[in-house]
């Protein structure tokens, strides 16, 4: 298993300095840095970037992954033919900047939209369906360019169409690749799962991805959640993939309004502090998931 962390931890703003935040981590003893996609609109926008960040990832000897939630405008599953064509240019033209950074990786709730606007029509089953459909087309592309699409499960605040593991295997069983796999995280699964250890194995071989966090979103090992049967769970099934810490302390900034963090979680909260939690929290999951 490698480990790493959402560089969202340090920052109020998806897009970031990736290049501090990898040296970053590898200081710290992680395996793999996370990045938003949402730089990839903004700041990292032509194919030199990205080959620099590579570049700085290889040598330092960390690992990329990507996170997104996919904007209304890129909803795959809208009942509106043209949302559904903009959503798919999006996928189409990101999935190949990811191959040219060497990340194999790209989680989310990409079969909708995020954060979740309640004030918006749901149909659970026609919107699966639309991105079933979707999501295969994408499938061919997430393929093509080897990059593994995971389909992350998030509580019933932030997304409608996804909340357990059995449904998000109902959904990867249904698009029917190898490279569209379920994505667990442990804070959606405290709110939706009867039994956190039991979901994870339930994933089984088809889990591609994992987040980590405590009950309301701390780095692990300072909360109430079942580390030592989680960890158990996925020695299990064997789980070799990436398990990537995704804290969110800090209010403020487009961060802290659409993950809806209202108050410092974690008092006076510098980047030494950060960083500090941090480092205890890698050795804290390395410790209990290694037994």
């Amino acid at each position: 298993m490698k480990y790493g962390i959402y560089n969202a931890y340090w920052t109020r703003e998806w897009s970031s300095d990736y290049k501090y935040y990898i040296q970053k981590v590898k200081q710290l003893g992680f395996d793999i840095l996370e990045i938003s996609c949402a730089a990839l609109q903004s700041d990292y926008t032509e194919d030199k970037q990205l080959l620099e960040l590579k570049k700085c990832a290889e040598e330092n000897g960390v690992i990329l992954t990507a996170g997104y939630g996919p904007t209304k405008e890129q909803n795959i599953c809208s009942p509106d033919p043209e949302v559904v064509k903009r959503a798919m240019q999006f996928f189409t033209n990101l999935i190949p900047k990811l191959h040219l950074m060497d990340i194999k990786i790209l989680g989310g709730g990409l079969y909708s939209y995020w954060p979740l606007d309640m004030a918006l029509p749901m149909d659970k089953e026609a919107d699966t369906e639309r991105a079933i459909q979707n999501m295969r087309v994408l499938a061919k592309v997430a393929e093509e360019y080897d990059v593994t699409l995971g389909m992350e499960v998030l509580n019933r605040y932030e997304g409608y169409m996804l909340n357990t593991c059995e449904e998000a295997l109902r959904f990867v069983d249904a698009v029917g690749s190898t490279h569209v796999k379920v994505m667990l995280d442990t804070f959606h699964m405290n709110i939706e799962e009867d039994n956190m250890a039991a979901a994870i194995r339930m994933a089984g071989d088809k889990l591609g991805h994992l987040h980590l966090g405590e009950q309301n979103r701390l780095v692990p090992g300072i909360g109430t959640l079942p580390w030592a049967e989680i960890g158990q769970a996925l020695r299990d099934i064997d789980y070799q993939g990436a398990a990537v810490m995704e804290p969110f302390v800090m209010s403020g900034g487009t961060i802290g309004k659409e993950i809806k963090v209202w108050r410092d979680l974690v008092p006076d909260a510098d980047e030494e502090r950060l960083d500090r939690d941090a480092k205890g929290a890698l050795e804290f999951v390395r410790h209990v998931f290694e037994r």
